[in-house]
C-alpha cells in the first residue's frame, strides 16, 4: 500500500494523483488527508514526516517518508521495473527532467510564489511573511514561461518529446494553479492551449 498524506484539490497532491492514475496504480494508494489551511503540515506530527511542512509525502510500509512531487514520481514511474513516466535511457530521461524542472521552476513555483506573496494566499496565520514585489515578479516570470512553453509545443506533441511525461504533469498542474489565481493563459499562445485541451481531456486528469 502507499500512504500518501496530501490535501486533495492542491496542484502538488494532483501531480502525484494524475501520476498513479497514468501508470494504473491508483487503487493501491491511500490517501491521508492533511489539513493545510488550518495549519496541519505545520504541527510537529507532520514535520516529522517532511521537516519541510510541505504535501505530499510518500510513506512506504517499512517507514520510509518520500517527500518532493519529483522523488515520489520517480518512485512510483519505476514501481514495476518500466518506467515511461520519466523515461528510457540517459537522452531521454535527462530531457524530461530539464522540462519538468523547467515547468516546475519557471511555472507552478512562479504561481505559488505569487499566490503566497501578493494575495491573501492561505490567510494571516499560515502566511507569516510576505513580500509583495516577489509575488508580482513571480506573476511576471509564469507569464514568460507559458511563453516558452509555447515555443516548445510549436514543435512537439508533448514538452519532452512525442510521449506523455512527468514534465507534462508538472506543466499541468501550474496551469490549475494559474487558473485558481485567475492568470489566463494569453491568447495568442495558442500551441500552449491546444496542448492545454489535449491533455485535460486524458483519463488520469480526472483523478486529480
Amino acid at each position: 500500500m502507499l500512504r500518501i498524506h496530501e490535501y486533495k484539490g492542491f496542484p502538488n497532491p494532483a501531480r502525484i494523483r494524475i501520476a498513479l492514475a497514468e501508470k494504473g496504480l491508483f487503487d493501491l494508494a491511500e490517501f491521508i488527508s492533511v489539513d493545510v489551511p488550518a495549519g496541519e503540515h505545520k504541527q510537529p506530527a507532520f514535520l516529522a514526516k517532511n521537516p519541510a511542512g510541505a504535501v505530499p509525502v510518500l510513506e512506504l510500509d517499512d517507514g520510509t517518508m518520500i517527500a518532493e512531487c519529483s522523488a515520489i514520481t520517480e518512485y512510483i514511474d519505476n514501481l514495476d521495473g518500466r518506467p515511461s513516466l520519466t523515461g528510457q535511457g540517459a537522452r531521454e530521461r535527462a530531457v524530461i527532467h530539464m522540462m519538468q524542472r523547467r515547468a516546475e521552476s519557471g511555472l507552478l513555483d512562479a504561481v505559488a510564489s505569487y499566490f503566497h506573496h501578493a494575495t491573501p494566499g492561505l490567510g494571516p496565520v499560515i502566511e507569516t511573511y510576505q513580500n509583495r514585489e516577489w509575488g508580482e515578479k513571480s506573476l511576471e516570470r509564469a507569464v514568460s514561461c507559458m511563453s516558452y512553453l509555447n515555443q516548445v509545443l510549436a514543435e512537439k506533441k508533448y514538452l519532452a518529446g512525442d510521449q506523455f511525461s512527468v514534465a507534462d504533469i508538472t506543466a499541468f498542474a501550474g496551469l490549475l494553479f494559474a487558473d485558481f489565481v485567475k492568470l489566463k493563459i494569453p491568447g495568442e499562445l495558442q500551441h500552449l492551449i491546444r496542448w492545454h485541451e489535449r491533455v485535460a481531456a486524458r483519463p488520469s486528469i480526472a483523478y486529480s
